[in-house]
């Protein structure tokens, strides 16, 4: 997937959200302002954003509304992976020190809130914005049990299934849905198209966390974020639920998960038990499966170069490396 192409088709509406977004973290306060400029120029692919406008794209003509829900994504998405780092005491992401890292976790959190108040005001300015505010506060919501959850889990080491599926969908598949069902509502599309272009999103945002997940075990150090991260952390995902399906010693792995803090070199033992029992082919399977429901969704609208792309970024998740 070639993300300059997308956001040249999107041309103007891009260079909107942008502006959009950059205006919303306006302060005078320069330290505030000096950090938020630095943020923004090395901020990631913006997928929620992306999805977020060509949705509104491939339903209707997007909108000053548009723009304000697609920003309102990319800044609730910023603020939640400061307080994130914060919480998981990460030095680094996307190859740069965390905020916390360099002024501290209490201005790493404080900046993250200054970025959610503006994410909230973004939405309240729209018109007809009650359904959205609702979808935003519920997604709030979800990344809040979602992170609980794996908390809890973590400490436990009972993940299954079950579980694993309810984290991905609160801590991931969440905002993208609300973008998606936030571009809907911006552009009016009739409850067939707003229920399509949620279950796009939510699809396409499952199938986002089960990559990711396949590349902390199955990833480059040099191309994307350092492979190991989830066992060291004692996160049981997809890759390691699949190996234990298949070759059974499900007690003993997670017993090595319970005592991975006296016993470190569990880490490249249960990496190896993954890779060596099919655990990345069999979560590979299912991020096929919702990829395959993703653009099965995308053929409710109606057909447009935007959807096209929709499905073009849905397909990205099957090889990305990043």
């Amino acid at each position: 997937m070639k993300i300059a192409e997308i956001t040249s088709y999107l041309g103007e509406n891009w260079t909107k959200f942008e502006e959009v977004m950059r205006s919303s973290l306006a302060s005078d306060v320069a330290l505030l302002q000096s950090i938020n400029d630095g943020m923004l120029a090395s901020s990631g692919k913006k997928l929620r954003p992306m999805i977020c406008l060509l949705v509104a794209g491939a339903l209707g003509i997007p909108n000053l509304d548009s723009l304000r829900y697609a920003a309102a994504c990319e800044l609730l998405h910023n603020a939640t992976l400061m307080h994130d780092d914060v919480a998981d005491e990460s030095p680094e992401r996307r190859g740069r020190p965390t905020l916390g890292a360099t002024f501290g976790p209490s201005a790493a959190v404080l900046i993250g809130d200054f970025w959610l108040s503006r994410a909230v005001d973004l939405v309240m300015l729209s018109d007809g914005h009650e359904k959205v505010a609702k979808s935003f506060s519920k997604t709030l919501t979800d990344l809040a049990e979602g992170e609980m959850l794996q908390m809890e889990k973590a400490s436990s080491a009972d993940t299954d299934e079950a579980a694993y599926y309810r984290i991905i969908r609160c801590k991931t598949a969440s905002l993208f849905e609300a973008a998606g069902m936030a571009a809907a509502e911006s552009v009016g599309a009739p409850p067939q198209m707003f229920e399509a272009a949620r279950e796009f999103a939510l699809d396409f945002g499952m199938a986002f966390q089960i990559k990711d997940d396949i590349l902390d075990y199955a990833g480059d150090d040099k191309l994307g974020k350092p492979v190991g991260m989830d066992i060291r952390e004692r996160k049981i995902t997809l890759p390691l639920l699949g190996a234990m399906h298949v070759a059974g010693h499900e007690e003993e792995i997670r017993d090595k998960i319970r005592n991975m803090d006296s016993h470190p070199g569990s880490c490249a033992e249960i990496h190896s038990f993954v890779l060596g029992n099919g655990g990345v082919e069999y979560a590979s399977a299912r991020l096929d499966e919702y990829i395959g429901r993703a653009c099965a969704a995308l053929e409710a609208f109606p057909d447009s170069p935007a959807r096209r792309y929709l499905a073009e970024i849905a397909h990205y998740n099957a090889f990305r490396q990043i």
